[in-house]
């Protein structure tokens, strides 16, 4: 049985990258605590792609 919480799977996506026009996406899979951060998450993550850190948003 899985467990029953309130930390879900969330799926970060570079927002740079779109502008870019350089082909591929960048994201990370990371789990958020539903309860404490009802709002989208937004982090600072290193985009391969791009060879920076960038900001990375949540994605539904």
């Amino acid at each position: 049985m899985a467990k029953k919480g309130n930390r879900v799977q969330v799926v970060l996506e570079c927002t740079e990258h779109k502008t870019s026009g350089k082909a591929g996406t960048s994201r990370y899979i990371t789990t958020k605590n539903k309860k404490n951060t009802p709002e989208r998450m937004e982090l600072k993550k290193f985009n391969s792609i791009l060879k920076k850190v960038t900001v990375h948003k949540e994605i539904k």
